[in-house]
């Protein structure tokens, strides 16, 4: 084997640090977070902090997010989120969000201020795409009356064509475009809808959670839509005064516990107040500790009132769900829409409802 050089050794010993965390290191009694090297005479201990600063020299950004991810899910390295040494100079990241999110009840106050650092960055750049995806969904339908707003998903060809024959050249074979034509777009008339989430906080979860609650910050406001959101285990809770602000939100969350979702169907249920103008979004896996038999009472009394019922197993950008496939077929059963959906789906499905 060839010579490595000295970012070639220094890679290979920042990869064995994590990855060579076998049963040899346990019987050591090298404990995550600890040395990858041993004590003694040898060479100095490599601390968390230490690590960060080697992988973030020696590799590039998405292998820097792939290692500090199996830190943290893999050998449950806590202290790349709980050490405030490490949480002032790390870089944000969704997985680093995701972490937070599932070590914050560790954190003491100044290492839970050093966090939110990070929820509030990764939900910014979330808020800004998300943002655009939900409002799209809301922007209305194309008239045939002509815009002063010029967009090119709204030119009018056919038009602008008509408008500009007279500019036609024979001898170029072009046609000259001086005065383009754009449709506008109505929004035709809205009446008030409820749209209730009910986002299972289980920690097999936490993405959906991360994206309920940006996708309820960006609903919240938009006319014709009002927006709850409501987590749940075994116990409900309401967090429907913070979906203004979804970094604050985030940081109320339990991960974990048990799952009732029965219990907060029914919840969901006591705040509908026109069953026919309500959507009730439920994100779970859909494994019920509960009563199944309640649950399934519960959805069906919701739809025959004239309820939108969604079970979504998933509700994040990859959308890709793991769920009781049984419980899901039950709900179907009984009326409820299943599957799984992007933010800008469910928004999508929403705006449909909305401006019918």
């Amino acid at each position: 084997m060839g010579d490595l050089g000295a970012d070639g050794v220094a890679r290979d010993a920042a990869l064995n640090w994590l990855y060579g965390r076998d049963g040899e290191h346990d019987r050591r009694d090298v404990r995550p977070g600890a040395a990858g090297k041993e004590g003694g005479d040898g060479p100095s201990v490599v601390t968390t902090v230490d690590w960060l600063d080697d992988i973030n020299r020696l590799f590039p950004k998405e292998t820097i997010e792939r290692l500090q991810r199996d830190a943290v899910e893999l050998y449950q390295i806590n202290d790349i989120v709980t050490d405030p040494a490490v949480l002032e100079t790390i870089e944000p990241n969704p997985s680093l969000l995701r972490a937070v999110l599932q070590t914050k009840h560790l954190m003491n106050p100044e290492v839970l201020r050093l966090a939110r650092r990070i929820v509030e960055a990764v939900v910014r750049d979330l808020l800004a795409k998300m943002a655009v995806e939900v409002r799209a969904a809301f922007s209305g339908t194309r008239a045939r009356r002509p815009s002063r707003w010029k967009q090119a998903r709204d030119f009018d060809m056919r038009r602008t064509l008509r408008a500009n024959l007279g500019h036609f050249r024979p001898e170029e074979k072009r046609l000259y475009i001086e005065t383009p034509h754009f449709f506008s777009r109505t929004r035709r008339h809205v009446e008030q809808w409820q749209v209730i989430l009910l986002v299972d906080q289980s920690g097999s979860m936490v993405d959906s959670v991360i994206h309920s609650a940006v996708t309820a910050a960006c609903l919240w406001g938009l006319p014709g839509v009002r927006t709850h959101l409501i987590a749940f285990d075994t116990d409900v809770v309401d967090l429907t005064s913070d979906v203004d602000d979804p970094v604050e939100l985030l940081m109320k969350v339990q991960l974990g516990g048990g799952t009732d979702i029965a219990r907060a169907v029914r919840y969901g249920a006591g705040l509908i107040e026109q069953p026919r103008r309500a959507i009730v979004a439920v994100i779970s896996d859909f494994y019920e500790g509960g009563s199944q038999s309640v649950l399934i009472r519960a959805v069906r009394e919701l739809v025959d009132q004239g309820t939108k019922v969604l079970g979504l197993a998933a509700l994040d950008e990859q959308a890709s769900p793991a769920f009781d496939r049984d419980m899901a077929q039950s709900l179907a059963n009984v009326g409820a829409s299943m599957g799984a959906m992007t933010p800008g789906e469910l928004a999508a499905f929403v705006a449909e409802q909305v401006t019918r």
